[in-house]
C-alpha cells in the first residue's frame, strides 16, 4: 500500500469513530435526573515512508534499486472527564478533573514530605 492509501484508510477509519457519541454518551435518566457522560477523546497517527532504491551493499544483501518501505499506526484515547446533570431546576457539568488535580497534589505533597523527612533524619 502506498502512503496515500495508507492515509486515506486511517482517515476513513478516524471519521467512522469520531462522532458526538464518543465524546457525550447516552443520556441515563435516575429518578427526576438525566445524566450524560462526557469524555476527552484524543487521536493521533503517524505514517513512514520508503526509499525507491539504491547501490547493493555486502552487509545488507540488496540488489541495485529494490525499494524499501517503512509503515505507520495510529491509536485513540478516551477518558472520562464529568457528567453533565439535568433537572426540573438546573442543568450543570460536574467535573472529574478538579478531584483528580486535587488527588494528585495530595499524593505529591505526600512523597513529597516522606523523602524531605527522611532526608532530614540522615542529616541527624
Amino acid at each position: 500500500m502506498d502512503i496515500q492509501g495508507l492515509f486515506k484508510s486511517i482517515s476513513e477509519r478516524i471519521q467512522t469513530t469520531a462522532s458526538v457519541k464518543t465524546v457525550y454518551g447516552d443520556p441515563v435518566e435516575v429518578g427526576e435526573k438525566t445524566i450524560i457522560p462526557v469524555a476527552r477523546v484524543r487521536y493521533g497517527f503517524g505514517a513512514g515512508g520508503g526509499t525507491q532504491g539504491g547501490e547493493a551493499t555486502a552487509e545488507n544483501g540488496d540488489t541495485p534499486g529494490q525499494a524499501t518501505g517503512s509503515g505507520g499506526g495510529g491509536g485513540v484515547e478516551v477518558s472520562p472527564v464529568g457528567f453533565i446533570e439535568i433537572t426540573q431546576g438546573e442543568t450543570r457539568f460536574v467535573s472529574f478533573e478538579d478531584k483528580r488535580r486535587a488527588i494528585t497534589a495530595a499524593v505529591v505533597g505526600l512523597l513529597l514530605a516522606v523523602f524531605l523527612l527522611r532526608r532530614r533524619r540522615r542529616r541527624a
